[in-house]
């Protein structure tokens, strides 16, 4: 494959998938690494591409957060599978953190037996958890519209007054070097300090966030377990390695 092909499909191939690894691009071109290497340089140079440990990104993609409303629309069925199996690990009596995101909303419905206390930092999920006659807490702060969460200085004043039996977190990504990602360093804060007073934490995230990696770091991949629809026997494997991947049934 000359230069030029190889370029053309290093950018289609990251088009598909948003994040790419070196080895993936040397076993489907059959070039050596250090090719591989100096083609990802080059076109990091003309900003078609971000370099990241292991592989690339999409310059700025791994900047950008979808809306409420978009991730709404995305992946339901997945998302419901994954709600389920997270509700089930709740117990009667349990003091809850559920995180504002599509995924723990999906939850609430299956929380609605339970006798519980939940604590979000999510708008849209207060009332959905009152409607189901969950004892619900608002963390306030600043409302980040585009998300719908509280973050800021308050948010993380107001968490600091409660202790969590079990926290349920969203990412925007999930990857066995670089961990849990989202996009805003202060919405990180937040997911960082509520899984940090949890005596247990889960991550749901579907598998269209596997292997990609945002801005900001949440936390490692083995300060919670992962819960997610369906990801590769190969990767289950090596996030494994790190951390319990449990994966729900539709």
């Amino acid at each position: 494959m000359l230069t030029n092909e190889r370029h053309e499909f290093i950018l289609n191939l990251l088009e598909q998938k948003q994040t790419i690894k070196i080895q993936d691009i040397v076993d489907l071109t059959e070039a050596s690494e250090s090719t591989i290497r100096r083609d990802l340089t080059v076109l990091e140079n003309r900003n078609q591409l971000e370099r990241v440990f292991g592989g690339a990104v999409l310059p700025g993609r791994n900047l950008s957060e979808p809306t409420i409303k978009d991730k709404s629309a995305r992946n339901l069925e997945e998302k419901d599978s994954i709600a389920k199996l997270a509700a089930s690990l709740v117990q009667d009596g349990d003091s809850v953190y559920l995180d504002a995101g599509t995924t723990t909303f999906q939850m609430i419905r299956y929380l609605r037996d339970k006798n519980i206390v939940a604590v979000t930092n999510g708008l849209t999920l207060v009332e959905e958890l009152n409607e189901h006659g969950i004892t619900v807490y608002l963390t306030g702060g600043l409302l980040k519209p585009r998300t719908g969460a509280f973050i800021g200085a308050q948010t993380i004043q107001s968490l600091k007054n409660y202790r969590f039996d079990v926290c349920f977190l969203g990412v925007n990504g999930f990857h066995p070097e670089m961990g849990y990602t989202t996009p805003d360093p202060e919405e990180a804060a937040v997911k960082r300090l509520a899984s940090s007073l949890a005596s247990e934490s889960y991550v749901l995230a579907d598998h269209s966030k596997a292997d990609k990696i945002s801005f900001a770091k949440i936390m490692e991949l083995g300060d919670a377990v992962l819960i997610t629809d369906s990801i590769s026997t190969e990767l289950r494997e090596t996030l494994e390695k790190k951390t319990t991947v449990k994966v729900g049934t539709r």
